[in-house]
């Protein structure tokens, strides 16, 4: 019988952890599940999928017609509000009592927390089935108590680094997260981590027991990174961007945000002047692909440091936006915010990937990439060394070091048999252990054990 799953997400922005919510949710509707969305309001330049989600449907294996039922909550917001977040509590319990699920997965640090206590308050009163049974033809198991799990997508931990005042307000944040995964840890069933390193990370804070976790690696849609469209292929996507076939492009698919690093690979490009005889600066190209609050201050910088800035997301054919460049000077590529069905087709006409994020939870960008045979070159960072395995599927560099970020560009540029023999090796893997139908058979795998142990304990 098919189960009534909730999913509670802060925010239904275009980003790695939604996309692998999104994923979730149309596979378990294709598997004859009835699928809830909660998701907070959704704002700002990063875009949203929440017109994917609204426009899905499809047929169950009993033939019935599904849809993913979405709920937008008003008070899920991504800061710290004492004020908003006691009030989303609140809501996240009404919601819960009245789609009367028999999973609650929540995502993400702040729906993360909310939603487990929320979901875990309902599950101790274990009155969502006793207040009215299932509703709804097809929905739900018909369980007494929803069973909780948490999907952990990426650490809310941050490095300490920087100066005095920025480091204490780091440890305060980090300390001040611990403490609450600690408690949300305590109140679900089974907490599923995207890589190894996610696990290892929380147990290592203390946050929850060893024998909660499993491990289910975040899947995707391989087809459009694997089998490329006519339009999506390397010369097409690299003529629409108005690259000619000199160019060396050293592409990164983020948000511009603080924790991706932009800033950092303009510091190592900086190095790269007169690295060597075989670097023509002038044929550098950053590509940037994606939209985020630090745009100003990263394009600024950019123009500051001596290269030409190209935005191709302001109106007109991509030779309009190359015509003010400077002869002799590397080139920043920013595309804004772009479809998601573009991004394969972007990447592709990369020569490297460079992605030097602070945190991630496993960086779904990088066994893209492979797919597209383009070379990752990563900071060493949380589940990233599970898919960028230095020297084997791409180029490693510790966090924070220019210099190494710097040489591995460089490294790559110098060596293109070599850097495509990695994202070859990369590829063979990602297509084994990335898929979307994999992922769907890990969760269901993962509400198995969860379910087991809400009976247990609501028994005992």
């Amino acid at each position: 019988m098919g189960l009534r799953i909730l999913h509670i997400s802060t925010r239904l922005i275009l980003g790695g952890s939604q996309e692998n919510t999104v994923l979730s949710c149309e596979g378990q509707s294709r598997l004859g599940h009835e699928v809830h969305l909660a998701y907070g309001p959704i704002y700002g330049p990063e875009g949203s999928l929440l017109e994917r989600v609204s426009a899905f449907a499809c047929t169950a294996p009993d033939g019935s017609a599904r849809r993913i039922t979405t709920h937008e909550v008003p008070d899920l917001v991504r800061e710290v509000s004492p004020l908003r977040d006691g009030r989303c509590l609140g809501q996240l319990k009404a919601l819960i009592r009245r789609v009367r699920p028999d999973v609650i997965h929540t995502h993400s640090s702040k729906a993360g927390i909310l939603g487990r206590l929320a979901g875990w308050a309902v599950w101790r009163a274990g009155d969502v089935r006793a207040a009215g049974g299932a509703s709804g033809a097809g929905g739900g198991a018909g369980l007494a108590r929803p069973m909780v799990m948490h999907t952990i997508h990426g650490p809310p931990f941050m490095p300490v680094e920087g100066g005095l005042g920025k480091r204490l307000k780091v440890r305060l944040n980090n300390l001040v997260y611990t403490v609450a995964e600690k408690h949300a840890a305590a109140r679900c069933h089974v907490i599923v981590s995207v890589a190894d390193a996610m696990t290892q990370q929380f147990l290592a804070r203390g946050i929850g027991r060893p024998e909660l976790y499993m491990t289910v690696r975040s899947g995707m849609d391989l087809g459009p990174y694997d089998r490329p469209a006519a339009d999506q292929e390397r010369g097409a996507m690299r003529a629409a961007l108005g690259l000619r076939p000199e160019k060396f492009v050293a592409g990164t698919v983020a948000r511009l945000a603080e924790h991706k690093g932009h800033a950092d690979v303009l510091a190592a490009m900086e190095r790269l002047r007169g690295a060597g005889p075989g670097m023509n600066l002038e044929q550098l190209v950053l590509l940037w692909v994606g939209d985020g609050w630090l745009r100003q201050e990263l394009t600024v910088r950019a123009g500051a440091a001596g290269f030409n800035v190209i935005s191709l997301d302001h109106g007109g054919p991509a030779a309009e936006a190359w015509r003010g460049a400077v002869a002799g000077r590397p080139s920043v590529v920013l595309t804004g915010l772009v479809p998601p069905q573009r991004v394969p087709g972007l990447v592709r006409a990369m020569d490297v990937l460079v992605h030097p994020s602070y945190r991630e939870g496993l960086p779904r960008t990088v066994p893209q990439a492979l797919l597209c045979g383009v070379c990752p070159i990563a900071t060493d960072v949380d589940g990233t060394r599970e898919v960028c395995v230095d020297g084997v599927t791409g180029k490693l560099v510790r966090l924070g070091d220019i210099d190494a970020l710097a040489g591995a560009v460089r490294w790559a540029w110098e060596h293109p048999a070599e850097r495509a023999a990695l994202a070859e090796a990369g590829r063979q893997m990602v297509r084994q252990r990335w898929s979307t139908e994999a992922m769907v058979a890990g969760l269901e795998e993962a509400m198995g054990v969860g379910l087991g142990r809400s009976d247990l304990l609501a028994e005992s």
